[in-house]
């Protein structure tokens, strides 16, 4: 039963991973996309500005 428990660690650790992955994945684009470039591209004028 060892192996069970030096498996699980990793195992758990993947699956939490991937769905880190998905989640970053699926919240790209979607309804906020124009409003979040458009506040990152103010951002970015108003530091290259200074």
């Amino acid at each position: 039963m060892e192996y069970v428990s030096a498996i699980v660690p990793p195992l758990v650790m993947a699956v939490g991973f991937a769905f880190l992955v998905r989640a970053i994945i699926r919240s790209q684009g979607g309804a906020q996309k124009s409003k979040e470039d458009a506040a990152a591209e103010a951002l970015a004028a108003r530091s290259s500005a200074e």
